[in-house]
């Protein structure tokens, strides 16, 4: 007898379906066909037991199962439940009159339990779109899948529990749950604030105006002067995560096995710190069984690098056409897989190897020369994409101990939503352009180029500081940020001049100030 059982499998950060064709015949063998990998073929030991500890006997005939479409490669275990199903079916020791309304994953255990599978939250929105209406998955994905409507998620524990509602049998009822309520409790729940920072306002601006415009930003500054506190309280003044936002940075994670167990819908922006021994496939994915890299956990989020110049060149420089393009495309031989990279790039660094370059009080005690070959370990193209480049200082005694209240993270966060919500109107009508940080060559002189005086201000600036001409697309890109903080309609000269205030390491005497 055939049977034919939907499942699905992963490519990239979306599912694709898989057919689970089962055919029992007289003879005796068991094979498994359509391009499946060591995990797959090693599943009739663990179906074999898992039929047994539930309380059927597993068929001695001719099994051959076929994963269709059988020229796409089809990789892990969570084929197993829906081949155990499908050659109890093909037996008739299991009836369904129609199969082809569920859609089912999910490993097995040699006792019979599902155990939990990655990627649940992209296999319930491909159900969704074909249609089918009943979708079984282990009980510890049963929240992860549920955030879909229109799909009836049911979470089973073991082999029998999934055969029982494939055969009208259970008393199970599908999983519900209120994704909106959910999302709008958990908007405002962070760990850290900025309220805790002392002292640093001009950083603090600094990253205010980073969050509003979606600019990448690089810190420079002696250790214990808090670059990397600050940066972790990021989150807590971004805006909140749209519904669709939502979706695609939880299904990457979901595919990546990266949420926990009972995980629901992502409510907050993701933040990624990965630590400077990181590989460039670890950072941008790929690999033997290509799973998502940091830089698209970090999508529609954080990517924070601590001590930036401590990266080795080759891993930062595959940060240069993600950052660009928002998109990382994982070429191999055997595959090649798009993942969304769409993030806010963090960096900190220490101004020379010894840390102390530039500071108040502490003499550096670099040879000459080294503070530029320090710095000379980020390049110039890399640094090029990072709008803002800031030097923070140590906190002083008295603002650590000054005990009036520092402006918290709530209020920033609104004047940043504000902002956003002028350019969301701004670009309404321009594909793939969603914040300041994207503007290109044309939407600059037509929404940022400055008034006559801005215009004298910035050629004034650009020739006494020495800077590049790359430094001249990025200010106007700041400086419309911050005329959007203030809701100004076109940019002005304090705009530029603050603009120009975050172009650190562009100047030609790096480490004075003016």
């Amino acid at each position: 007898m055939l049977t034919k059982i939907y499942t699905a499998a992963i490519n990239g950060i979306d599912a694709f379906p898989v057919t689970v064709e089962t055919e029992i015949w007289k003879g005796v063998g068991f094979s498994i066909v359509g391009m499946a990998d060591t995990a797959i073929r090693e599943s009739y030991e663990r179906m074999l037991s898992a039929v047994r500890h539930s309380g059927f006997e597993f068929p001695h005939y001719r099994i051959t199962i076929n994963l269709a479409p059988a020229d796409i490669k089809k990789e892990g275990a969570q084929f197993d439940l829906p081949m155990a199903v499908g050659i109890l079916s093909s037996a008739e020791a299991v009836r369904c009159d129609d199969l082809s309304q569920f859609m089912m994953t999910g490993e097995l255990s040699l006792d019979g339990t599902v155990l939990p599978v990655k990627g649940a939250l992209p296999m319930a929105i491909k159900a969704r779109e074909m249609g089918i209406r009943k979708l079984i998955v282990p009980e510890g994905n049963v929240t992860e899948a549920a955030v879909v409507n229109r799909v009836e998620v049911y979470g089973v524990k073991n082999l029998r529990e999934a055969i029982e509602i494939v055969e009208g049998r259970s008393e199970m009822r599908p999983v519900e749950i209120d994704t909106r309520a959910l999302f709008a409790a958990a908007q405002d729940d962070f760990d850290f604030d900025f309220s805790e920072v002392k002292g640093q306002e001009t950083v603090k601006r600094a990253f205010e105006v980073a969050v509003a415009g979606g600019h990448n930003i690089i810190l420079v500054g002696p250790p214990g002067a808090g670059k990397s506190m600050m940066a972790k309280r990021l989150p807590s003044i971004m805006p909140p995560l749209s519904m669709a936002e939502a979706l695609e940075t939880t299904k990457i994670h979901s595919v990546a096995g990266k949420l926990s167990r009972g995980s629901m819908l992502m409510t907050r922006r993701p933040f990624r710190t990965p630590h400077h021994t990181v590989s460039p496939v670890a950072l941008v994915g790929g690999g033997a069984s290509p799973m998502p890299g940091e830089i698209s956990l970090a999508h529609n989020g954080v990517l924070f690098l601590d001590e930036f110049p401590e990266f080795p060149r080759q891993v930062l420089e595959v940060l240069r056409q993600p950052i660009e393009d928002r998109v990382i495309t994982v070429a191999r031989a055997k595959y090649t897989v798009n993942y969304p990279a769409s993030f806010m790039l963090v960096a900190s660094m220490n101004p020379c190897p010894c840390g102390y370059y530039g500071h108040p009080s502490r003499p550096c005690t670099c040879t000459p020369g080294s503070v530029n070959k320090y710095m000379n370990r980020i390049s110039g193209p890399l640094l090029d994409r990072i709008d803002i480049q800031v030097e923070i200082e140590p906190v002083t005694f008295d603002d650590m101990a000054d005990p009036t209240p520092t402006e918290g993270s709530a209020p920033i966060r609104e004047r940043v939503i504000r902002a956003r919500q002028i350019q969301q109107y701004r670009y309404r009508d321009i594909p793939a352009i969603h914040c300041n940080a994207q503007m290109n060559t044309r939407l600059l002189k037509k929404y940022a180029w400055p008034d006559p005086e801005g215009m004298t201000k910035l050629k004034e600036r650009m020739t006494k500081l020495n800077m590049s001409a790359r430094a001249f697309d990025r200010i106007l890109r700041v400086a419309r940020t911050i005329a959007d903080l203030e809701g100004a309609p076109d940019v002005r000269a304090s705009h530029i001049a603050e603009a120009i205030s975050y172009r650190t390491l562009d100047r030609g005497t790096y480490g004075s100030t003016f």
